[in-house]
């Protein structure tokens, strides 16, 4: 019953979007624990766990390519999704709350993407970490404190790698359930918004 409501417009796939999100999301937590098994948040042994991921636990190359690839098709997934919030004109009241919390979560998934590029700790992952870090630095008001406060020092090291670690697995996962949690609540309580055109001469967006 919860799920079984009328859509203005009928059905159609771009109202799959946040589903599809929540399912990939489910997956990434179920692939993200598995991988936790193995993984070492170390800098002396974050790479070779990494490695031995790969090649020496059975089907962990899988896990990890579909985490990692997992990661960027949720990116996608979230750009489609307000893409089509936006086009269809459900930005709009009464649905501002739902809005504003989505565009939290986007914030959360860029924050996964991140804080998760840095944990394989290999020259890519090290320096793609550098130029965040330095970009963020340029935050007006809070971007000092937050380059400060992942680095943990002047450069990236075991404080960076065991901060990330953190963020990615405990922080980033709990307010990411929360609002998704507050999200569907305020879609449920507004409802849908209905098609792109609500009438053959109204254009929502």
């Amino acid at each position: 019953k919860m799920l079984n409501e009328p859509i203005p417009g009928g059905s159609r796939w771009a109202y799959a979007f946040g589903s599809v999100l929540l399912f990939i999301f489910i997956l990434q937590v179920v692939t993200g624990i598995l991988l936790m098994f193995y993984y070492v948040p170390s800098t002396d042994h974050a790479y070779a766990s990494t490695q031995y991921i790969i090649h020496e636990v059975d089907y962990g190359w899988f896990l990890l390519s579909y985490h990692f690839w997992g990661s960027s098709a949720m990116v996608v997934m979230v750009f489609a999704h307000m893409s089509q919030v936006f086009l269809w004109g459900a930005y709009k009241k009464p649905r501002e709350l739902v809005w504003l919390v989505g565009l939290a979560l986007f914030g959360i998934v860029m924050g996964f993407g991140f804080t998760g590029y840095l944990l394989p700790w290999d020259q890519r992952a090290y320096w793609a970490t550098v130029v965040g870090v330095e970009i963020m630095d340029k935050t007006p008001i809070v971007g000092d404190f937050l380059a400060r406060f992942l680095k943990g020092g002047p450069t990236p090291g075991q404080m960076t790698l065991s901060r990330f670690f953190v963020i990615h697995v405990m922080v980033l996962p709990a307010a990411l359930a929360g609002l998704a949690g507050l999200h569907i609540f305020l879609f449920r309580k507004a409802g849908p918004a209905g098609p792109f055109r609500g009438t053959p001469d109204e254009i929502k967006a």
